[in-house]
Order: C-alpha cells, then structure tokens, then sequence
C-alpha cells in the first residue's frame, strides 16, 4: 500500500503530535508514524508517570508528617500496587485525550517501525517512509512532500553497568517496579537522578546517590545545587561527589554491589538495586539516514534554526538533535518546524528564555543563564537573592526551604538568568521565563504588585533584592 502526504511524522512523543496538529491546523495532509504508543517517552515513560509517583511520595512524606499541622494520622501505610494504578489511569487518560486530538485533526497514525527510503520509484527524492508492522505484513510506503523526525531518545548506560531489567535498572525500568526496593544505589545525580532519589526517599526507600561532577545537578546554578544536596542529605540520602563508579567491580547475588572512587579512595556500597541515571541517547539509529545526505555530529541530526537538515524536505526536532532535551521544548521545536515548512514566518526560538525544571522535593527551577556561565561571558553582575523562611505562604505550607535568586547585567539592567528552589518553583518559574520573553528588568518585576499571601511574593522580593530593596529580608 502506498499513500501521498504533505508531511509525514516519524514519531509520536509531544514533538510529534503537536507538530501534527500544528500541521493539520495550517491545512496540511498529515500522517505519524509510531512502533509504540502517541505521547511517546513523555507520557508513558518520563515526564507524566514519574511526576504521578513523586505526587504520591510527596503526599505519603506529607501525611507522615501531618502532626506539625496539627493533625494526627494512625498508621498510614503505603499501597504501592494502588500508587502504580493511578499512575496507569492517568496515562490512560492522557493517552485517550491524545489519540482523540488525532481524529479531531483527521492526522492518519500508523503502527509501526518507519524508516526512510532513498531516492526510489516511489519519489525522486529521498524520504518515502517504510513502515515496518509487528504483524510481518507487507511494509507500508508513505509518499511525503515533507518529513519530521521526532524519533526521541533512550536512557543512557555505562560500560559493565548493562541494564538487566532486574537488578540494574533504568528509569524507564523503575517506573514499572512492582514492589519497592528497601534500598538502591542511583548512579547518575542529573534531573532524572535527583527526581528518584528525592522520590524513593520520601517512599521510605534507603538511597545511596554517585555523581560523577562535584556536584548535584551540573547544569543549574552552583547555589541551587549546594542547596538541593543539603536537602536531600537532610532526607538521609547518602550523596557522593566527584565519585567515579568502577564497573569492573560489579557483584550481582541477591544485592547488587559496585565500587567508586572519590579522590584517591575508594567505597564499596550494596543495595537491592541500582539504577543508571546518565543521561539519554538521540534514537537515529536504523531509520535509515544514511539513505540521505543528512549529517550527525555527537550522535545527533544537525540542523539550522527552522530544524530543516541538509535534506530541505526533511526536518528534525526534539532529543534527536540534541540540545534542550525538554518535552516543552520539543513542541515548540515542532511548531517552528511545521510553520517553516508551511512557509510561515515562525521566530525562532531563543533557548536562553526556556525554563528548565526539575520535580524533586523541594522542587528546582531556572531560565537563562547561571552565575559563572554570567562572569564567563564577561557580564558585571547584580544580583539578588531572597529565602522562602521569609515568605508567610511558605510557613503556612510548612515547606520554608529554598530561595529565589534573580541575575542581572548591572550595565543595562537585563535578566540574566533566575534560579529557584524551593516550594512550587516548577509553576513560579513561567512568571520568570515570561520577564526573559518581554526583556523586563529585575526594577518592573519588582514594581508589580504580587498578591500576598502567595509564594510568588518571593520572585518580586528577590527581583527588589538585586538593588538591595528587598522588603522582608
């Protein structure tokens, strides 16, 4: 079987089908190509099911806890069978709002593996999309004027740390666990790292974190790192720093243990399990480009500022060409894509205004640059910092950690970067990435008027801070 498209997607993660709606909404003929399930990695191994699990942690660590409030709990236990069922109806239900978007944009989805085809009989130009069924049936060709590829990515492993499934897991592996373990060791202390230490602690979970840089988190702020790390020690999670593991040293009996080295010592740990958090690898393999003239760099597609590779016809967002790998990112990068396609004149996208979150407890957030990445490209810093002790909406919540940290170029005023952890920063950093957007100044955010008393209060001391004119503090 054959059919003619304008555009046809390999992949349907968030990249994807939002790129296909974008599309069908510009008038475009429309089909997605996906071996597993619409929503990809975000919906049903990443972004959504991890945050159900660290809801339900957060409420059990809450409920332990409810006497602080005034409130006393009896012998709360936790069913983690029924934890995992409302993680699955929520993906469920997710997934069902995804698939009747699809019909709503009349977007054909295929099932199955595509790969594209060089120039052939089909089309002079390479592109034509072989879809390989489960079923062994005779392979599908889709004829497009355009193509995406929004294949994703796979968790990341380490020589001699080989995923079993088992007992060395990846996170993918420990979304389905079963029964939790009583201890694990978490090689990897990157967002993904963070999220599972912080969850599987709050579950009652002995944790055990290896982080390779000297310190948690590389990519965020130094400060917000030292203070995520003392939170989570304060949760007694074991952290080491600097640590290299040695997977020669690998034993599997009934634990699993494994060796690093820290300076010029070494540690042997053991736990139940262990989990290799680092980071994830672009899926390009097997789709057939070298049947193109696209180039890889770093095991990743390249591509120009609308996404398009060396093939004009042929587009590329999301993990599979590196960057920001961000599910909120990939949907933008898709519209852009499309609309370049649809020949629109879609802005590119500045990444220094994208927000970047990570959903441990307490929560951590940022947009835009650090502290040192600031004074390496030569900005005179400003900057101001205010604590969420001082917030009254945080001493309600009983969640007071963390702090707001707002970075400024103290020539022209401009927003550098802002950081945050604490309570709910996840949802305050939008009023930060909207300041990046509009270029306000640390002075206008501080000039509006935060309602009190909220959390938000915290982001416009902050920004008053900056000049020293931070009221609370």
């Amino acid at each position: 079987m054959t059919k003619d498209y304008d555009l046809v997607i390999l992949g349907g993660g968030t990249g994807g089908y939002v790129a296909a709606i974008r599309a069908s909404q510009l008038g475009l003929t429309v089909a997605i190509v996906e071996k597993s399930n619409l929503g990809g990695t975000c919906l049903h191994q990443g972004c959504i099911p991890s945050k159900a699990l660290l809801r339900s942690a957060e409420l059990f660590k809450n409920i332990q806890n409810a006497r602080e409030f005034g409130i006393d709990v009896q012998d709360a236990t936790l069913n983690f069978e029924q934890v995992q069922t409302r993680k699955e109806n929520i993906i469920k239900q997710l997934h069902a709002g995804v698939t009747q978007l699809m019909k709503k944009g009349k977007i054909d989805v295929y099932k199955g593996f595509g790969r594209l085809l060089g120039p052939s009989i089909f089309s002079p130009i390479a592109g034509t999309i072989s879809i390989e069924h489960e079923d062994e049936s005779e392979n599908t060709m889709l004829i497009p004027k355009n193509v995406l590829l929004a294949t994703g990515s796979s968790p990341n492993t380490l020589p001699g740390l080989e995923i079993d499934g088992k007992q060395i897991i990846s996170s993918e592996e420990a979304l389905n666990l079963e029964v939790l373990p009583e201890s694990i060791v978490i090689v990897g202390g990157g967002a993904i790292g963070v999220e599972w230490a912080s969850m599987l602690s709050d579950f009652g979970v002995a944790v055990t974190l290896i982080e390779y840089q000297n310190h948690l988190l590389a990519e965020m702020d130094e400060s917000i790192s030292k203070e995520i790390e003392k939170s989570l020690k304060a949760k007694g999670i074991q952290i080491y720093t600097s640590a290299e593991v040695l997977p020669e040293s690998l034993e599997k009996t009934n634990h699993v243990q494994v060796s690093f080295k820290q300076h010029d010592d070494v540690h042997t740990v053991q736990a139940e399990k262990l989990l290799v958090s680092v980071g994830r690898a672009a899926n390009i393999n097997g789709i057939g480009l070298e049947n193109t003239d696209i180039k890889i760099e770093d095991h990743h597609i390249v591509v120009n500022e609308f996404y398009q590779t060396k093939e004009s016809h042929i587009y590329a967002i999301g993990d599979c060409i590196g960057g920001m790998q961000l599910a909120h990112v990939a949907s933008h990068e898709g519209i852009i894509a499309v609309e370049h396609m649809a020949n629109e004149t879609p802005e590119p996208i500045d990444y220094n205004t994208v927000s970047s979150c990570v959903y441990s407890h307490p929560e951590v957030a940022m947009v835009g640059l650090t502290e040192k990445k600031a004074k390496e490209k030569g900005y005179d810093l400003k900057i101001g910092i205010f604590p969420f002790k001082a917030n009254g909406k945080a001493l309600v919540h009983g969640d007071a950690s963390g702090f707001a940290k707002i970075i400024t170029d103290k020539k022209t005023e401009d927003i550098l970067g802002v950081h945050m952890v604490g309570p709910d920063v996840t949802n305050l950093i939008s009023e930060a990435g909207l300041a990046k957007v509009l270029d306000a100044s640390a002075r206008e955010i501080g000039a509006t008027i935060h309602p009190h008393p909220t959390l938000s209060e915290v982001i416009g001391e902050a920004a008053l801070a900056v000049d020293g004119k931070q009221i609370h503090g």
